[in-house]
């Protein structure tokens, strides 16, 4: 019990995905203690309906809202991004790597605040391309959504069976 509590006291301390190699240093464990550990305590949420959940990303593991919840949570503590940027994030991710100026097509001049602010946050990775930027998703977009998938297919698929575009 003392293995999960010390996990998940330092999931949820953590702003962002801890890799394995990381805590299990941090959870004074082996790498193989630590998969159980989190297997676990993963278990013991589901087997108590939380609100919360573990899921690993290519950054690690990261102690995540359940999707239901969100809209409950969010009264309380809003989203860091403008639903605008979000919809900018949705559709960089689905069709990455994309063209800024095609997005400033579809979506108009707001996309240019948009990318910044993304790009801000290191939700982007971006490429010089002629007179444009060429976009694309990052390991932290991955963690800071919470989205349990690897690599540009993956990203697209987990997207077209969570979000409506």
């Amino acid at each position: 019990m003392l293995d999960r509590s010390i996990l998940e006291a330092i999931l949820f301390s953590s702003p962002q995905a801890v890799s394995a190699k990381e805590l299990a240093e941090l959870a004074g464990m082996t790498t193989a203690r630590l998969r159980q550990a989190v297997k676990e305590l993963d278990q013991e949420y589901e087997s108590r309906d939380s609100a919360l959940r573990i899921i690993r990303t290519e950054g690690g593991y990261s102690l995540q809202l359940r999707d239901e919840y969100r809209e409950q949570a969010w009264k309380v503590s809003p989203p860091q991004i403008p639903e605008a940027a979000l919809r900018t994030a949705a559709l960089i991710a689905y069709h990455q790597p994309v063209a800024q100026s095609e997005l400033v097509r579809t979506l108009g001049s707001r996309v240019y605040d948009d990318v910044r602010l993304l790009r801000s946050l290191n939700l982007l990775t971006v490429r010089k391309s002629g007179q444009t930027l060429e976009l694309s998703t990052n390991r932290r977009f991955t963690e800071y959504f919470g989205i349990e998938a690897k690599g540009k297919k993956g990203i697209k698929e987990w997207m077209e069976s969570h979000i409506s575009l």
